[in-house]
């Protein structure tokens, strides 16, 4: 099973649910149709995680933002 996980509620919302539960996070971000990508740290965080958000996860293949790194100067 994936730690990953596409969630259609807003990133705020998404965190401080995961921070209420204990679910460590390893990567957030903010889907371009809404929603967010939730990449949790262990898998039984993201099975806690699948549990809590059942009723929001989107099923399927989302489109992303483009990853753009600036590297530190």
């Amino acid at each position: 099973m994936s730690r990953a996980m596409n969630i259609k509620l807003p990133e705020p919302e998404v965190l401080a649910t995961c921070n209420n539960l204990s679910i460590s996070v390893s990567a957030i971000e903010t889907l371009p149709s809404g929603g967010t990508h939730l990449v949790c740290t262990t898998i039984e965080g993201a099975d806690d995680a699948r549990k809590k958000f059942k009723k929001n996860l989107i099923e399927g293949k989302v489109k992303r933002f483009a990853f753009y790194w600036v590297p530190p100067k």
